[in-house]
């Protein structure tokens, strides 16, 4: 069963300079509506998922992305969807044999997904079932930070206790420093987030450029060296969500330099000749006529929606303008006339799938959050 509601959004005749052009406030809000009911034309009522033929993450990103359109709005529009999703996806998962209910899963990075997911509809109805939920899903990755091997870090894949990875330890820094801000009195989860950060700052996952590469090479059998960064691809989630978690734990502490940490990433992404070509945030994957899979069409508004948080949190506010650019870029390129959009901003839409569809409602959400 699907469900199909789908708004119009405004028709705006947008010239080739974009970059200069602003879109009205209320168009803002009808074209992120817009992004958002063709996003659910994918939803599917019985599993509670969007497209249940794709991985499980997805579907927490979008419900995420759904949560913040609501939080920034105060909307209560799709609420109802939101607590159908989660009271279907809190059962036992049959193909994460390892994990369990209450969105165990067999990794660590599609636990926290969901996880930060909750704690944002905990902040939007209040109800503390959400906060226990996200609770237990970090004690359960907690219980996978492994000192063993690399001095400590999250791993990935829990059935083999392989791979310490970026995505993992960034996500159980936000969602363990966004517990830390919502529990009045803790000091379990600011101490887990601090502890997180320190190590994943002298991992050596971030390079010379302050950019973060995918994971760690470990020492085995043959190697006597420790643990180092293995130089693999540059995706723009690990880059975007590590920001969330400093911002949080500069709430947290209120200590500024986690804010200038996080501005070193986020100028070099904006400045990077190959993220940012002709300033528009561009995957690696999409370099030239390359395609990306869905992965990695989702990663873009991953980025952005950790970027309007930073952005927010810094008083010079130094990256709207990186934003509603690119923003303006994708509305007058990518866009067909059903409100989908491509995955490659700066070019004329090149088909729909969840990944490009959830990236664009985070691009547009995160340009409503700055009117």
């Amino acid at each position: 069963m699907k469900l199909a509601n789908l708004f119009g959004a405004s028709c705006l005749m947008l010239s080739s300079l974009v970059s200069s052009l602003v879109i009205p406030n209320s168009a803002i809000l009808d074209a992120t509506k817009a992004s958002i009911n063709a996003l659910n034309t994918y939803y599917d009522t019985t599993t509670g998922r969007w497209n249940p033929k794709v991985n499980w993450w997805y579907s927490g990103i979008a419900l995420q992305a759904i949560l913040d359109y609501m939080q920034t709005t105060g909307s209560e529009e799709y609420l109802a969807m939101a607590q159908h999703t989660i009271d279907i996806q809190r059962a036992p998962i049959d193909w994460y044999p390892q994990g369990g209910g209450d969105f165990r899963a067999d990794s660590t990075d599609d636990t926290a997904w969901w996880a930060l997911a909750l704690l944002r509809m905990y902040e939007l109805t209040g109800n503390s079932t959400y906060l226990d939920i996200a609770k237990e899903d970090e004690a359960y990755i907690w219980k996978y930070w492994l000192p063993e091997t690399c001095k400590g870090g999250v791993i990935w894949n829990i059935p083999d206790l392989k791979y310490k990875n970026a995505i993992s330890n960034e996500l159980y820094l936000e969602l363990a420093a966004s517990l830390h801000n919502l529990i009045p009195g803790d000091t379990l989860y600011l101490n887990r987030s601090i502890t997180q950060w320190e190590w994943f700052n002298g991992s050596g996952m971030i390079n010379s450029q302050y950019l973060i590469n995918d994971g760690l090479l470990e020492p085995d059998a043959n190697d006597s060296s420790v643990c180092r960064n293995n130089n693999a691809d540059v995706w723009t989630y690990n880059q975007g969500v590590v920001l969330g978690g400093l911002v949080e734990l500069h709430r947290a502490t209120g200590a500024q330099g986690y804010l200038d940490t996080a501005r070193k990433t986020a100028d070099a992404v904006v400045n990077s000749a190959t993220l940012s070509p002709g300033g528009i945030l561009t995957e690696t994957c999409a370099g030239g006529s390359d395609s990306c899979s869905i992965n990695g069409w989702s990663f873009k508004g991953i980025f952005m929606n950790r970027l309007a948080k930073l952005n927010k949190a810094l008083a010079d506010n130094p990256y709207s303008e990186y934003i509603r650019n690119n923003e303006q870029t994708m509305y007058s390129n990518a866009r067909n006339g059903s409100d989908f959009y491509g995955g490659i901003w700066q070019k004329p839409f090149d088909g729909e799938d969840l990944g490009k569809q959830v990236s664009a409602v985070n691009l547009l959400i995160a340009t409503l959050g700055l009117s």
